[in-house]
């Protein structure tokens, strides 16, 4: 996976971030939904802030998702959650050569995080005697040839040693084996073809593994494309009915979806852009259709800030996993601190303690943050999308969300002052 660390205050925090390969997933970085308060426009700026009735207007967030804009992105959409209510803003534009702001409400593709969804019906499947935690995997899909020491426990927690099949690998002896591609001029010419999951998961058991399993973590979407494929043949529906039945219409999550090969944004949502080589010179694509069916049941979702507050609140409260479960999902396993579908980081005692978070973004354009304290009670959801400014994308959002994480989780706003 492609990490940087950066530091909140005086703790290190090990941020994931976009990768323009995406070797792993994307970029860095949700609760039981409250209706958000109307928005208005300030033209200096052209963020949109709460309303007086939400009693949030907090100008240091409103100065953070600008100035997230301000170092070369196109726009930000966020939704900050806590025990006073809701903060909602918006900056930037919702199309490059257009003024209007990026939409409160604006559906996004959210890459990754589509991983702690795929990981909580597995989850409800083990609670419910189905899949075994420390099953092998083959035991139940014999037709792929898996190693039968790899475990569905492996899948979750990424230490099968599978190849990860978008991307790439490179090998601890400095081989690097190329995968599907997932970045430059030849994942935008192809950025609409169309996969199968098994055909995914094929193409990655064609290539050496990592490591031997569970001796070792690397990040692989093969794992989340796999337990896509666990829970289809367990259930004997498709992973879309099964997210649906179990979690969307629960907990009134309309505005999420898996598209399959649908390439459209539905409804309101904001443009993200992708710049590229081609032929030595620089061009920059509008990526808000693409095809996600490249990482199927891994990073294919599309939702909304809201959305993704109303999900992880209602997981981290226990709404949808029974409490032995839910800890360890949040328990931090191996050197990447990765439990079942969520990142569990130590952000030092100024900063509350602990956040868990899963970070998501498309190969190209958008980028997800869903962040929380382990019990859902503050969270902050966003989705940044790129420009066509030059700059290292995965090293400025990273600070991106550094900054928010410490104007959320460790400033005055995390303090409650007013």
């Amino acid at each position: 996976m492609v990490e940087s660390l950066h530091t909140v205050e005086s703790k290190t925090v090990r941020m994931p971030l976009i990768s323009q390969r995406l070797g792993v997933t994307a970029m860095a970085v949700a609760l039981l939904a409250g209706l958000a308060a109307p928005g208005v426009a300030t033209a200096d700026t052209n963020v949109t802030v709460p309303t007086a009735a939400a009693g949030q207007d907090h100008p240091e967030l409103q100065k953070a998702i600008q100035e997230i804009v301000d170092s070369g992105f196109a726009g930000v959409q966020l939704r900050v959650h806590d025990q006073r209510g809701e903060w909602v803003g918006s900056a930037g534009v919702r199309e490059l050569g257009e003024a209007a702001k990026p939409p409160t409400n604006g559906r996004f593709w959210i890459g990754s995080t589509t991983k702690t969804f795929t990981a909580t019906l597995v989850l409800q499947l083990v609670a419910e005697g189905r899949i075994g935690l420390d099953a092998p995997v083959a035991g139940y899909l014999p037709e792929l040839g898996l190693d039968r020491r790899i475990t569905v426990r492996m899948l979750l927690q990424h230490t099968s040693g599978l190849f990860n099949y978008a991307g790439g690998e490179r090998y601890d002896d400095g081989t690097y084996v190329p995968g599907i591609p997932a970045a430059g001029k030849e994942w935008v010419d192809n950025r609409f073809h169309t996969y199968r999951p098994e055909e995914l998961v094929r193409f990655a058991l064609s290539k050496r593994a990592r490591f031997a399993p569970g001796t070792d973590q690397s990040y692989s979407n093969t794992n989340y494309t796999l337990a896509l494929l666990l829970i289809e043949k367990v259930t004997g529906r498709s992973y879309e009915q099964e997210l649906q039945w179990r979690i969307l219409r629960p907990l009134g999550l309309r505005d999420t979806s898996v598209p399959g090969t649908r390439t459209k944004l539905p409804g309101p949502h904001a443009h993200g852009y992708y710049r590229y080589q081609d032929a030595g010179q620089w061009k920059v694509a509008d990526v808000s259709r693409q095809n996600l069916s490249l990482l199927a049941g891994a990073g294919d979702m599309i939702s909304t800030t809201r959305d993704l507050h109303t999900f992880i609140s209602a997981l981290l409260s226990g709404r949808l996993l029974p409490a032995w479960l839910l800890a360890e999902m949040r328990t931090p396993h191996g050197k990447l601190g990765y439990g079942f579908g969520l990142w569990v980081q130590d952000v030092g005692p100024e900063c509350g303690g602990t956040i868990v978070q899963h970070n998501g973004g498309a190969p190209g354009g958008y980028g997800a943050l869903m962040i929380s304290t382990p019990d859902g009670s503050k969270t902050l959801t966003a989705s940044i999308t790129s420009g066509n400014a030059a700059i290292d994308t995965a090293t400025e959002f990273g600070k991106a969300t550094q900054r928010l994480v410490k104007e959320v989780f460790c400033g005055t706003h995390a303090r409650g002052v007013r």
